[in-house]
């Protein structure tokens, strides 16, 4: 039986060259979860922060991988885009997307890349101390930009 959370960089980059080359949606952006961890409930202290070590390896994997064939990618910040879903104001909706899936880690960004000049996005999130630690992809036909306070 193959492992549910193993991780292979060489096709979690494939997925984004994938998501990179597929028709955006009418959006204008598209998502997919590249990795996911296992559960950590009831998992603490040593143990929980290996599982962390472990999800920040595969996303370092991932932005190294891309880093590689695209130059140093730009941090996008989230923390704009959760206090405005806290607060119910409006924003973009490519972040409001992010935040409704709980995508809610900061963004490696490059771009524009590829034959269309998109901008692709990679992440690690979790939504709360016990869910599975999530590596994300976003592919986007506009510019992906922090958002200002």
């Amino acid at each position: 039986m193959t492992d549910p959370h193993a991780f292979d960089a060489g096709r979690a980059v494939a997925e984004v060259d994938a998501l990179l080359t597929a028709p955006v949606p009418p959006e204008g952006f598209a998502t997919l979860q590249l990795w996911e961890g296992p559960s950590l409930v009831g998992v603490y202290e040593e143990e929980w922060a290996a599982a962390e070590a472990t999800a920040q390896g595969r996303l370092a994997a991932v932005r190294g991988a891309l880093d590689a064939r695209w130059g140093p990618h730009r941090n996008v910040g989230m923390r704009v885009p959760i206090f405005r879903k806290i607060d119910g104001a409006s924003m973009p909706p490519l972040f409001r997307s992010l935040v409704d899936q709980d995508l809610n880690g900061d963004l490696a960004v490059w771009g524009p890349v590829g034959d269309k000049g998109r901008y692709v996005g990679v992440s690690l999130n979790q939504c709360d101390g016990d869910a599975p630690m999530i590596v994300a992809a976003v592919v986007s036909q506009d510019p992906i930009v922090e958002l200002e306070d």
